[in-house]
């Protein structure tokens, strides 16, 4: 015990933050195959996080797919090999960019907006008269925004590559003349299972950060106003930062399989 309180301030509270996190996360597994089960709160959360999300997304994918082709059409050119385009693209939207990205935009809408939200009902006791009440907020409010999350960011996902590969369509349409049947044609026959599965997989683990990060920051938010605000920002910054450590463990186990 004398060894840990030895350890400098910032990293024993980060190390403290860890442990509270990974309880949370195993309240949570506890939490969910336990009756009641509130499909009712789960679908309005499906829908609220998709739909709020749905067009920041798509906007964001179209932007990445013509700045990509863009950026990467003059290089391409150089070394004659602008008949690759689709291929990079494809490959790159579908097993990087697209689900990271789609992550992180999703990280500052819905990891805030759920820190803010339950921090919000933490300051003015809602939570505590759930409690009292015999409602068991954790299963109403918590299970159900980290389901929403985990099953509707792979949906936010696809929708968003599928978005920034019609905008490198529009970008070859128009300066290279290829059609998008053609264009799209190239780009199926590029992709395989072996990129489409590990990042669906990872897409599922990326929601399931941003859900449970956003909970457990505004669930145990700190009283008063200022609170809110410090529970939505330390929700973005801590679940960006775990999208990273996600995404570098499953390019690094996918990778092995794929030297197998």
């Amino acid at each position: 015990m004398a060894q840990v309180y030895a350890l400098p301030k910032k990293l024993r509270h980060f190390l403290i933050e860890i442990g509270e996190l990974s309880f949370f996360a195993g309240r949570f597994f506890k939490e969910v195959v336990k009756r009641p089960f509130e499909f009712k709160e789960l679908l309005r959360q499906c829908y609220q996080m998709g739909n709020r999300s749905l067009v920041l997304v798509l906007v964001t994918g179209f932007i990445i797919g013509l700045v990509l082709d863009l950026q990467s059409r003059p290089t391409m050119i150089q070394f004659g090999a602008v008949s690759m385009m689709p291929n990079m693209v494809g490959i790159s939207i579908v097993r990087e960019l697209g689900p990271v990205i789609t992550a992180l935009v999703c990280a500052g809408r819905i990891a805030s907006g759920i820190g803010a939200e339950l921090g919000s009902m933490r300051v003015t006791e809602q939570i505590d008269a759930m409690e009292v009440s015999g409602t068991n907020p954790f299963k109403y409010l918590v299970v159900t925004r980290i389901l929403a999350t985990t099953l509707m960011l792979p949906l936010l996902v696809i929708l968003g590559d599928a978005v920034a590969l019609y905008g490198s369509a529009l970008v070859e349409y128009y300066k290279g003349s290829v059609s998008f049947q053609l264009y799209f044609s190239t780009v199926f026959d590029a992709l395989s299972y072996g990129d489409l599965i590990p990042a669906t997989v990872k897409s599922f683990f990326f929601g399931f950060a941003i859900g449970l990060v956003g909970c457990f920051k505004g669930y145990y938010s700190k009283k008063g106003t200022a609170g809110v605000g410090i529970a939505a920002n330390t929700a973005v910054v801590f679940t960006s930062m775990l999208l990273f450590i996600i995404d570098f463990i499953a390019v690094f186990v996918s990778d092995i399989f794929y030297d197998l």
